[in-house]
């Protein structure tokens, strides 16, 4: 594809010869080395955009994909139909419409800051014909790579093969600091200004200890059985709870909550706030952010915890219906101590210290320890279901708080999914590097003798499988819709899910949570797939039924009512 294997520039000048190097760059040495050089010498207003794209933020898009195509193939004289099949072999929509366009003649060097307050900001709340006028405007003046950079951008999705934390990695480097520094500078919301990324490369100070979280640990998949991984003695073990992951900061007088994506959610649970009060000056907790009705031996669901999602505020009737807890199972700093290189028995004894005054069933709690062997922990992880909880979390007892997915360290050991036998009803074309494959799928199951959709999946399959599938999608095609086809229904898969939902919107009544693909049964004729009532009987069996948890919220919302 055009774009992705051009030669690229001996210097790093601009953002467009860095994005080239990126995007055509295999070598993480040569990444990480152009990221220094664009850091180190671009302007600090041209080097923050940089950084907040590079680190995966996005600015609203304006346009729709499909208007940005139409737009493109009227600029380019070409027919929609045509640019609607090039998009699906080509699969990236940047790259696309850059290569429809017409080079231009003699275009001028463009800075990315420039790119964004010329030609993306000026769109915003303009009318269509504004907005068509102004990107054609953009499309003639800026050369064919700043051109892909501003359709990227465009289309608010911005991937170029660099993980934030390479971005992070050289940064710290330019500024003379270690990663973990840069790390925790970076960590929270990233601020495309040319103060902010200054900010970013002063020395090591006590201004680092600013009201903001610090990297999140993050646990690895338990592949095997517990015992492999030694002795039980060496490990702890928590419930593995279904909410939003989080850290509770008292600093300078005040508390803050922010969860992992790096948003301050303070004003959407000032009743945590409020409990922060209680702590200690410099003090940052590590935990997860639950709906917990009092009274109740167990968290309320996720969906009970997404009515207090996406809100900058809650009020009391929303406080009092989903009560919010916070349940600490870390403790970072204490009175301005970092206790993150300590081992976690460490941390452990003295979360346990700073919690013994909490009240158990308080709004402020700590993660319970469960006790047991492996195979009396095991019996607990089969409970997991029952109790509201994903599964359990081991923990080693030497191991530090380390950024980032460090494996050894913590270990998720989630219950096993669910899972019934479902048939293939449509194939969407996929993205990016599967452009050209069918690899988005629908999925129904039996009802009054008629196939209803229940859900969508796309991962899980290997790349053998993937080109299997698209043989089996290409010869039993019925119908096109675009970049979708409706398939002969005899294609049957095992689909794994960790929950059901009630869900309006689809026919069937539920949606699944986490769906995924387990295997291809090309062992079974779709005549004998599940069907909505199996769904709903597994629903029951795994603790989703009426009276299992005396929550009627709950009830309500992991269970659809009978008909």
């Amino acid at each position: 594809m055009g774009l992705r294997h051009r030669a690229r520039p001996r210097a790093v000048k601009t953002f467009a010869e860095l994005f080239e190097t990126l995007d055509g760059e295999n070598s993480t040495n040569a990444k990480s080395a152009a990221l220094r050089a664009h850091f180190a010498s671009a302007s600090p207003e041209d080097a923050a955009w940089a950084l907040y794209f590079l680190a995966g933020e996005r600015l609203p898009s304006p346009v729709s994909g499909r208007t940005l195509r139409a737009w493109a193939g009227e600029a380019a004289g070409i027919p929609a139909w045509l640019v609607e099949e090039s998009y699906a072999q080509i699969g990236d929509q940047a790259e696309t419409v850059t290569l429809l366009l017409p080079d231009p003649v003699d275009p001028p060097v463009v800075t990315l800051s420039e790119i964004v307050t010329r030609h993306l900001r000026p769109l915003s709340g303009g009318t269509p014909a504004e907005q068509s006028r102004l990107i054609r405007r953009a499309w003639a003046e800026l050369g064919r790579t700043d051109r892909f950079v501003f359709n990227k951008l465009l289309a608010g999705s911005f991937r170029v093969g660099v993980q934030k934390t390479l971005v992070t990695k050289a940064l710290a480097e330019v500024a003379g600091l270690e990663p973990a520094v840069m790390a925790a500078r970076l960590t929270g919301r990233i601020e495309p200004t040319p103060e902010f990324f200054q900010k970013l490369l002063r020395p090591e100070n006590e201004s680092d200890e600013e009201p903001r979280p610090l990297p999140f640990f993050l646990a690895s998949p338990l592949a095997g059985d517990p015992s492999e991984l030694g002795p039980k003695t060496e490990w702890t073990a928590e419930w593995k709870y279904d909410g939003i992951r989080a850290q509770l900061l008292k600093s300078q007088g005040e508390v803050w909550l922010w969860s992992r994506g790096g948003e301050p959610v303070t004003t959407a649970f000032p009743e945590l706030a409020q409990a922060g009060n209680r702590l200690p000056e410099g003090t940052v907790l590590d935990g997860e952010i639950l709906v917990w009705t009092p009274g109740n031996d167990q968290p309320s669901p996720f969906g009970d915890l997404q009515q207090r999602l996406n809100r900058k505020t809650a009020p009391a009737a929303l406080r009092s219906r989903f009560p919010a807890v916070f349940v600490a199972y870390d403790l970072l700093r204490l009175h301005r101590a970092d206790l993150r290189g300590k081992p976690q028995s460490e941390r452990r004894a003295e979360l346990e210290k700073l919690a013994a005054p909490w009240p158990s069933s308080g709004t402020l709690r700590a993660s319970p320890l469960l006790e047991g062997n492996w195979e009396e922990l095991a019996a607990l992880r089969r409970q997991s279901r029952e109790r509201g909880v994903e599964g359990l979390m081991l923990k080693h007892r030497d191991a530090t708080y380390a950024s980032g997915r460090v494996k050894g360290g913590w270990f998720k050991w989630k219950v096993d999914p669910l899972s019934l036998d479902f048939v293939m009803t449509f194939a969407q074309a996929g993205h990016g590097r599967r452009a050209g494959l069918h690899t988005d799928y629908t999925f129904a199951l039996w009802q009054a003798g008629e196939l209803v959709t229940v859900t969508k999946a796309y991962s899980g399959l290997s790349d053998a499988e993937i080109q299997q599938v698209e043989r089996f999608v290409r010869k039993n095609t019925l119908d096109t819709f675009g970049p979708v086809r409706r398939l002969t229904p005899t294609l049957v898969c095992e689909i794994g899910f960790e929950g059901v939902t009630q869900s309006p919107r689809h026919k069937s009544g539920f949606a699944l949570r986490f769906p995924r693909i387990l295997r291809l049964r090309e062992d079974k004729p779709a005549a004998e797939a599940d069907t909505v009532d199996h769904l709903r009987a597994l629903a029951r069996q795994s603790g989703f039924e009426a009276g299992a948890t005396g929550s009627p919220a709950f009830r309500q919302q992991w269970l659809f009512p009978d008909p």
